[in-house]
């Protein structure tokens, strides 16, 4: 098979951005903020550019307390990013985030890149940042939901137990449904990455069934971990059951 990947043209690419055009065309018509997508698409143009110039920096150097401090980076950010939706104060919250984040995209990606792969060296920049990057990604992914479904919840009065498994499975509803996808429906990114540079299917297939099984881990462990933790803060009076309590009274009172 062909090793070479085909150079897309920057013309031929700005193609790429007419349905995402399309579709924030839609949301703005129907009145649905369409500044925030936009802002999005803006914002994650910016951020590919940069990091293609990062990554090769950092690919060149090949430093192990550069890879450190690009993981921890991401874990940092991505605790952040996963409590956008939650209407409190993500300050409050953002101890549970990054531990959950941690315990499961860290450990998923330790369990990775030295019991599977088993790379040479140890931070080879070319793994670990990549497989980071998909890994703290879900990670972050399931915190989102499961937070924003258990906000969602409490504020129905429904009791934590019940609302934590809830939020669970609202968490895992994205992963779980790339599992029955994969292969019949898509083909994922890390997989289709690997055949247009002209590795052996049999072999991108392995890698995808590693990436598929390190996703979900890192997800359901995350969330798991986020919706453990969060019990004592809500029922203490945290941001989310505080404002379930105001909902409570307010009901009460009407």
């Amino acid at each position: 098979m062909d090793g070479s990947v085909h150079e897309i043209p920057l013309a031929n690419l700005c193609l790429a951005f007419l349905p995402a055009l399309v579709a924030i065309g839609i949301l703005y018509r129907w009145s649905l903020n369409a500044g925030t997508s936009m802002y999005g698409m803006v914002r994650m143009l910016v951020q590919l550019l940069m990091i293609g110039y990062v990554l090769m920096f950092i690919f060149d150097s090949d430093q192990a307390w550069i890879v450190l401090i690009v993981l921890a980076v991401m874990a940092l950010a991505s605790s952040w990013i996963a409590l956008r939706t939650v209407q409190g104060s993500r300050k409050a919250l953002y101890a549970q985030s990054l531990i959950s984040v941690l315990i499961g995209g860290g450990a998923t990606l330790i369990l990775v890149t030295q019991g599977v792969l088993n790379l040479d060296p140890w931070y080879s920049a070319r793994y670990m940042i990549p497989l980071a990057g998909m890994i703290f990604a879900a990670a972050m992914n399931s915190v989102s939901l499961a937070a924003e479904r258990l906000e969602a919840e409490l504020q129905r009065n429904v009791p934590y137990d019940e609302a934590r498994g809830i939020a669970l499975k609202a968490a895992l509803i994205p992963i779980t449904n790339s599992l029955f996808a994969v292969g019949l429906v898509s083909l994922p990114g890390m997989m289709t990455g690997q055949i247009l540079s002209g590795v052996s299917p049999l072999i991108a297939a392995r890698y995808q069934i590693m990436v598929m099984c390190m996703m979900f881990g890192a997800a359901g462990i995350s969330a798991a971990c986020f919706l453990v933790m969060v019990r004592g803060q809500m029922e203490k009076g945290g941001p989310i059951s505080s404002k379930t309590c105001d909902t409570s009274q307010g009901l009460a009172k009407s």
